[in-house]
Order: structure tokens, then sequence, then C-alpha cells
């Protein structure tokens, strides 16, 4: 059984690979790194670095990363879920106002209502 991190390069997306890192660490189980990103995007501030993860990642985790191009968040996160037949999802959890809900649609709160598996959401520690 795979665990699945949700993986955005920036503060919340490393605080959600640590936690997926020590889960799949915990359950002898492997991780699988999912990118997803704006498809035909020349440049897009989402996109991760193979060797940024082969950095933050410890030699005793095996993982694969992969880069999803989909505009569906949500959908692509539980669709590798689905294919890896996953025991964890990890996903970073950021506050969002009500209006940013409604115009935006949360993809966290559509992976946490439909996944098959359960789902760790985590958030950042907060400035100190």
């Amino acid at each position: 059984m795979t665990v699945i991190v949700g993986y955005v390069p920036n503060p919340l997306g490393r605080v959600a690979l640590e936690h997926a890192i020590a889960e799949a660490a915990l359950r002898g189980a492997p991780l699988k790194i999912l990118n997803v990103s704006r498809p035909g995007a020349y440049v897009d501030a989402s996109t991760a670095d193979a060797a940024e993860i082969k950095r933050l990642v410890p030699e005793a985790v095996s993982y694969d990363f992969e880069q999803v191009a989909e505009d569906d968040v949500a959908e692509a996160v539980l669709a590798a879920a689905q294919a890896a037949s996953a025991s964890l999802i990890v996903i970073g959890l950021r506050r969002r106002s009500p209006v940013g809900k409604l115009i935006m649609g949360s993809s966290a709160q559509r992976i946490l209502l439909e996944a098959g598996c359960p789902v760790l959401a985590v958030k950042e520690p907060a400035a100190q």
C-alpha cells in the first residue's frame, strides 16, 4: 500500500512532504510524490524540480515522483491514489475565506470527501 502526497514547491508543500515521508517510513510503504501543474503552462510556480525532491527525501525512503499536467488537482490526486491502491493521502491545507471557496472551489475538500482511503491534512506551523 502506497502513501500519496500532493506536493507543491512551497512551505506548505514541504510540510505535507515531511508528514508523508514520516508516514511512509512508519508504515514501511512506498511513497508517491505527485506534483500537479497546469497543462500548457511554460512557467508555473507549482511545478516541482526532481532534484529538489531528491534532496528532500531521505535515501532510506522508497519513492516515485510524478509530474501531472491537469487543471483539476483533486481529480489527479484521487486518480493516482486509486491507481496505486493508496493506504493514505497526505495533502497541505491552507485557510481560505468562504468567498474564496465559493469562487475557486476547494481541491482539499473534494479529496477529503471523495478519497477511498484515509486522508491526512496538514497545515503550516504558525509563524513564531
